[in-house]
């Protein structure tokens, strides 16, 4: 059986980066895989969007990281019964300045990830908007990394970077990361630019790029809000089909057609 680590990463915020490792995580549980979820974002969005109350964490990813507690010591259960998430909590914020002079401070969350592996089929990780010292314990410790693209303007900008960044790890850090794929988010067909940017990024990235695109939608926007994935908010929504879709195609499967009239009916009923 196939063990996965696959870090959702892009240091440029709004990108719907927890969005997707939230539901992600939850539609590789719906199925029946065994999944963990680890927020490795000091905003701990994941935390509370798959449903846990942030200031009731006592012990976090911030606690495994110096090595406090387990990892196992700190998972929590969530609605959907195969997924499990590893929290974070305010304390992570310090993390990047106190884990500096720490001995194999890159390995801190690879080391902890090795010692429950075989528990799960994929482990999932929420990284921060950032290329600090949290990202690239995330990229130390993953097989792949997702790249979430926003369908806006600049879409591309700070990738090169980003690229640098995956370069440097691994030359000295972990040579087997590679790209799993490039997920283009929050597309809102009506406009032009959306097709422009889906064309830009498509050259950019080459065969990377995910064939499901994931739409503008206001459910999706919802659902964290309510503490739920959009799989238990609302199922039958674009949003749910679309990550449906993506967790399709990261099984290697195939993706099912999503009609973009649908997208832009839910946009249209909202804007009146």
């Amino acid at each position: 059986m196939e063990h996965k680590t696959i870090a959702i990463c892009n240091q440029k915020g709004g990108v719907s980066k927890t969005t997707s490792s939230i539901n992600i995580s939850a539609c590789l549980a719906e199925k029946n895989k065994k999944v963990l979820l680890i927020d490795l974002d000091p905003q701990s969005n994941a935390t509370s969007g798959i449903g846990i109350d942030k200031h009731s964490v006592t012990s976090s990813i911030y606690n495994v990281l110096h090595e406090q507690a387990s990892i196992d010591s700190i998972i929590l259960p969530t609605a959907i019964e195969s997924l499990k998430i590893a929290p974070s909590s305010l304390g992570l914020t310090g993390a990047e300045v106190e884990l500096v002079n720490l001995m194999s401070r890159e390995y801190r969350l690879k080391r902890a990830i090795d010692s429950i592996k075989s528990q799960y089929d994929f482990i999932i990780i929420d990284c921060p908007p950032s290329l600090g010292l949290l990202t690239v314990n995330a990229l130390t410790a993953a097989d792949s990394i997702i790249i979430p693209v926003q369908c806006e303007y600049y879409a591309l900008e700070g990738l090169s970077q980003l690229m640098s960044t995956i370069t440097l790890i691994r030359h000295n850090l972990n040579s087997n990361l590679k790209i799993e794929g490039v997920l283009l988010t929050m597309a809102d067909y009506r406009t032009k630019l959306t097709k422009e940017v889906i064309e830009e990024v498509k050259k950019f990235f080459t065969n990377k790029v995910y064939k499901t695109i994931i739409p503008r939608s206001v459910k999706l926007t919802e659902a964290p809000g309510f503490g739920k994935p959009i799989i238990l908010y609302d199922k039958t929504s674009i949003g749910a089909e679309a990550y449906r879709n993506i967790t399709k195609e990261i099984m290697g499967e195939l993706p099912q057609p999503i009609d973009n009239k649908e997208v832009i009916t839910e946009l249209e009923d909202i804007n009146g």
